[in-house]
């Protein structure tokens, strides 16, 4: 079993940036693939970024190139580093990783963008 637990949401202005964390408790290093993933209000869930045990990553097309997802098994941490933030990026932000058979979720984080 994993518990994860996002933070660093928050309420920032266009253009602005932002830095996520989520904290696992349980050591990561045998965890493969962990990533983030967004809700806004009246869409469904939708992949943000992913990144293996090895460090290979892969964003959607949305946010390539403004947001950069990385792990430190040391720390069993994953971030999510938000730069350029637009108002169509605000969203409940969740980590998620797959372990064992099962995934598991964050509470989420809330991010808000103001244009």
């Amino acid at each position: 079993q994993v518990q994860l637990v996002e933070s660093g949401g928050g309420l920032v202005q266009a253009g602005g940036s932002l830095a996520l964390s989520c904290a696992a408790s349980r050591t990561i290093f045998s965890i493969n693939a962990m990533g983030w993933y967004r809700q806004a209000p009246g869409k469904q869930r939708e992949l943000v970024a992913d990144i293996t045990s090895i460090g290979n990553t892969h964003y959607a097309d949305s946010v390539k190139g403004r947001f950069t997802i990385s792990r430190d098994n040391a720390k069993n941490t994953v971030y999510l580093q938000m730069n350029s933030l637009k108002p169509e990026d605000t969203a409940v932000y969740y980590c998620t990783c797959t372990y064992g058979k099962f995934d598991y979720w964050g509470q989420g984080t809330q991010v808000t963008v103001s244009s």
